[in-house]
């Protein structure tokens, strides 16, 4: 194999494995966030499902970006490996 093929199948490995927690923690992040404000501004459960429903959002809309980037095509720049 062409060591751009290897980087681009490890890329896009390294890019999907990320999904399973950007659907599970931005839903958890916002059910905290909505019930903590919630029980501090005495407006039960009206937070807690808004921002719910932005953690779903955000995670929905950060998987989208996920496959986006992992099926670009890298052209042989490696740039999103980060400064040497």
């Amino acid at each position: 194999m062409k060591p751009e093929k290897d980087y681009n199948w490890a890329r896009q490995m390294g890019l999907l494995s990320t999904i399973p927690f950007l659907m599970a923690v931005p839903p958890i992040a916002g059910l905290l966030i909505g019930r903590y404000l919630d029980k501090r501004f005495n407006a039960y459960p009206v937070l807690t499902i808004i921002f719910l429903l932005l953690g779903f959002v955000a995670g929905v809309r950060e998987v989208r970006n996920v496959i986006k980037k992992a099926n670009a095509p890298t052209d042989g720049d490696q740039s999103d490996r980060g400064a040497p």
